[in-house]
């Protein structure tokens, strides 16, 4: 009998990228659908990266190049670190791979075992617990509420270690609520985590840029863990390069060393060309970054004006990212047609049939009550679906 791995029959699908087809089913049947599902930039790449791709087309780079990456790239990446975040790395310690999603996925592989323990702060990013499966590991949630701005205290990261404790993943700005920890909030964890040498802080930092609240806080800065800190970043946010696959780790030496090894053997190194577009991003003009922040954060505004305008909404004003993370679970139980809305992912297939709006229900994030709102479209589309969202919310007695 034809049978999938156990491994692939544990994990679930990725409740973003479904949802995010559906609605592109549905606009190929004619429907106006505006999609507020997806967590990427709707910017072009700017043109002095897409030049050097061109260039670096012409100029051949068409080869394998090395696992962890071409060294020019590795050492464009070491002075992004030192000049925007006062970090010191070697090239050797940078690992760049197929996406920050396979950065992630490479140190979770590298350090945890059968029944290792990951602490995972929600909601949180949709792919995170599915890692720890693949890994063989077991997801330890720290549950969080719009009423903390979905951050978790030291005492709770304190209560939620065990023993078994082997990582913690951090992600900051976060999707899916775009909240961003302080510099205090991030020193009183690193201080809890001082206390545990044998567990590895893997710090998403993808939303780096995508920052309202003033200066980036990297958790790598505290030097009582700095040497357990695995910096998660990439080109896909800030310079809107989404379908390049370019992401990178800055990690101790030896668990880049065997990430290096591991992506060795099941994807080498990441395109030639995405690199040499990736190292033009990084040396050239960071204009093009803060214009596209800039952008983000007055949508920002825009959407948390009109969704606190919605009835039974409970919202928060997102410090980074591009994402809102509504409480709604004045709706769980509502019904309309006779169809009944039992959970957040029911009130999202609501949201895109009844007023063509694609969301993404809380339930994937671990956050139940929830609902998340990309607001990385325009302000026309930002402006009509709330409009929708709330006439057809409307409609559920």
């Amino acid at each position: 009998m034809a049978q999938v791995s156990a491994r692939i029959a544990n994990l679930a699908a990725s409740e973003t990228l479904a949802m995010s087809q559906k609605s592109n089913e549905l606009k190929a049947q004619g429907i106006n659908v505006i999609n507020l599902s997806v967590g990427e930039p709707d910017f072009f790449t700017p043109e002095h990266i897409k030049k050097a791709a061109k260039q670096a087309i012409d100029d051949n780079f068409s080869f394998y190049t090395p696992v962890p990456g071409y060294l020019s790239l590795r050492q464009a990446i070491c002075k992004k670190l030192e000049k925007e975040n006062g970090l010191s790395y070697k090239p050797e310690q940078i690992i760049c791979s197929n996406g920050a999603k396979q950065a992630v996925c490479n140190t979770l592989l590298a350090v945890v075992d059968q029944g290792d323990e990951v602490i995972i702060p929600a909601p949180c990013w949709v792919s995170y617990v599915e890692m720890v499966k693949l890994a063989e590991g077991v997801s330890r949630v720290i549950r969080t509420g719009i009423e903390q701005d979905f951050k978790i205290t030291a005492a709770q990261l304190e209560a939620a270690i065990t023993p078994k404790t082997r990582a913690i993943i951090l992600c900051a700005p976060s999707n899916p609520t775009g909240s961003v920890y302080s510099k205090t909030e991030l020193e009183s964890l690193a201080n809890v985590l001082a206390k545990y040498p044998d567990i590895i802080i893997i710090a998403d930092e993808i939303y780096e840029h995508i920052n309202y609240a003033g200066k980036h806080e990297s958790i790598a800065q505290f030097e009582n863990i700095r040497d357990r800190v695995v910096i998660i970043n990439g080109v896909s946010k800030a310079y809107a390069m989404t379908g390049w696959r370019l992401g990178w780790m800055a990690a101790p030496q030896w668990i880049a060393s065997a990430c290096s090894k591991l992506q060795g053997q099941y994807t080498s190194g990441p395109s030639s060309i995405a690199q040499k577009a990736a190292e033009a991003a990084y040396l050239g003009d960071q204009q093009c970054v803060e214009d596209m922040r800039n952008a983000f954060m007055r949508r920002r505004d825009l959407i948390v004006k009109l969704a606190s305008q919605i009835e039974g909404f409970k919202v928060n004003k997102p410090e980074g990212a591009f994402y809102l993370f509504p409480e709604c679970s004045y709706y769980i139980g509502k019904s309309y047609n006779g169809k009944k809305i039992e959970t957040s992912a029911d009130l999202a297939m609501f949201l895109l049939e009844e007023g063509h709006v694609a969301c993404v229900g809380g339930l994937a994030f671990e956050a139940p009550d929830y609902i998340r709102f990309s607001y990385a479209t325009s302000d026309e589309n930002i402006i009509e679906a709330m409009k929708r969202v709330k006439e057809t919310l409307a409609k559920l007695k």
